[in-house]
């Protein structure tokens, strides 16, 4: 029989199309400060770049007064203190992450503190650590805003607050950048309205807000639903406590296919919570159940990669238990354990972001040297691309080895003519468990094909 079979050798083109690092190959945690009390303890929310290329956020206790500090960090891993809140001024226990307006000022809440009501503040921060209080809140406009503020498409910020308002349950607002403030919303807990929204609002691309409440909606589970710039409240979903999940305490990320990610800190099949997808009208998949091993428990915002995947944490469950892990994310669902944090690299993992380079820095609750909480980044090697390595044939079977790195999911195609215009594949994925891997094509007599082998993100 002649072997007409033929291979193509420029092979190993990486699924994703793109330059920057996914997450394939060896994954390395640095923890790069870990906080004494002293400048800031316990962040409760994770960073942002600011466009001088350093990092930015806060702690909720610690500084010099206790009551949390604002502080930057440059990409080497040196740390200011910028602000140290003194609760009656300038608020105290910032706990939401900063957000980075057009003017290139930060803007961003503080629990308590704050005039006489101690009902919590929004502040503006510059670069050089000047702070004005726009907002002291006094309990009817709302009170306790855990939640990062947005900018709107108007230039205007919206957030939420998770107690006050007129039925003390926790507020949805608008802020101009002078602190105007107007109440949209009041939540309300008669009947089966959400309320209590520790979230933040996402804006997505139909110019609406998207969030979450912690607690309400039909079930007494929580509730995701829409806000429009007048005010208007639409409730779009209202969880079980099941399958779906129960309790979401993070805001939305919007994908590029448009659909709304989201994650509960409960539910879900094993009851540590889930990752979900919806749509803008409130139709509700659910992605991900943890299961402790993989995770529990997650608390922050879904981070949409260079890659197109989603990267997240969870606050407890991974290898060490009670530590919390970070993930990668597919957008079909499929979830990947990058790290589980020990204690030591820090306990109770926060929000993300993703720097130019692929790097991941966040923060994390507790753990590290002093039990303060750290500052940590995370770097992924790429895998090399794969390449075949021998060709054989055993009667009408073909016999291919290729190189591959173990852990990694592949993908074998194939064509009978270059003509062709899509490969078609060769068998389903494979996950490699060695570094050099066999496929077996059995083709019949006298069969040209040309083979390629793909690393899928």
């Amino acid at each position: 029989m002649k072997l007409t079979k033929t291979l193509l050798l420029t092979v190993g083109v990486l699924a994703m199309g793109s330059v920057a690092p996914c997450a394939h190959g060896d994954v390395t945690l640095t923890t790069l400060v870990s906080f004494n009390a002293t400048n800031g303890a316990n962040p409760g929310a994770g960073l942002v770049q600011g466009k001088d290329g350093n990092f930015y956020g806060t702690t909720v206790v610690g500084g010099a007064n206790g009551y949390g500090s604002l502080f930057q960090l440059t990409l080497s891993g040196t740390l200011a203190t910028l602000i140290s809140f003194d609760r009656t001024n300038n608020g105290a226990n910032p706990g939401a992450a900063l957000v980075q307006g057009s003017d290139d000022a930060f803007y961003g809440t503080t629990a308590n503190g704050g005039g006489t009501n101690e009902a919590g503040t929004i502040f503006k921060v510059t670069t050089n650590g000047t702070l004005t209080t726009l907002v002291s809140f006094n309990g009817t406009d709302g009170s306790l805003p855990h939640a990062p503020l947005v900018q709107g498409q108007d230039g205007k910020f919206y957030g939420t607050t998770e107690l006050g308002g007129t039925n003390q349950v926790g507020t949805a607002f608008q802020m101009l950048t002078n602190g105007t403030l107007t109440s949209l919303v009041s939540f309300d807990n008669n009947g089966y309205s959400p309320y209590s929204p520790y979230a933040g609002l996402v804006q997505a691309a139909d110019g609406n807000f998207y969030g979450a409440t912690y607690l309400g909606g039909t079930n007494g589970h929580g509730a995701m639903f829409r806000l429009a710039t007048n005010g208007t409240l639409t409730t779009l979903y209202s969880f079980t406590g099941g399958g779906d999940g129960a309790n979401p305490y993070a805001g939305l990320t919007q994908g590029a296919d448009g659909m709304l990610y989201g994650t509960t800190f409960y539910g879900g099949t094993n009851g540590y919570g889930t990752v979900f997808r919806m749509t803008t009208n409130g139709t509700l998949t659910p992605l991900v159940s943890f299961g402790g091993t993989n995770g529990a428990n997650p608390q922050a915002a879904l981070l949409l990669a260079s890659d197109g995947n989603f990267y997240g944490t969870t606050k407890n469950g991974g290898a060490y238990t009670n530590y919390g892990t970070m993930f990668k994310l597919t957008t079909n669902g499929t979830l990947t354990t990058l790290a589980s944090f020990n204690g030591t690299n820090g306990a109770h993992p926060l929000g993300l972001v993703q720097t130019l380079d692929g790097s991941f820095y966040g923060t994390t609750a507790n753990g590290g040297t002093n039990d303060d909480g750290t500052i940590f980044r995370l770097n992924i090697t790429a895998s090399p691309p794969p390449s075949f390595l021998t060709v054989g044939e055993t009667g009408a079977t073909l016999t291919l080895t290729w190189s591959a790195t173990v852990g990694e999911t592949y993908q074998m195609w194939y064509k009978t003519n270059l003509n062709q215009i899509n490969w078609n594949n060769l068998g389903s994925t494979i996950i490699a468990t060695n570094a050099v891997m066999t496929t077996l094509d059995a083709t019949g007599p006298d069969q040209q094909r040309f083979y390629r082998i793909e690393l899928l993100p």
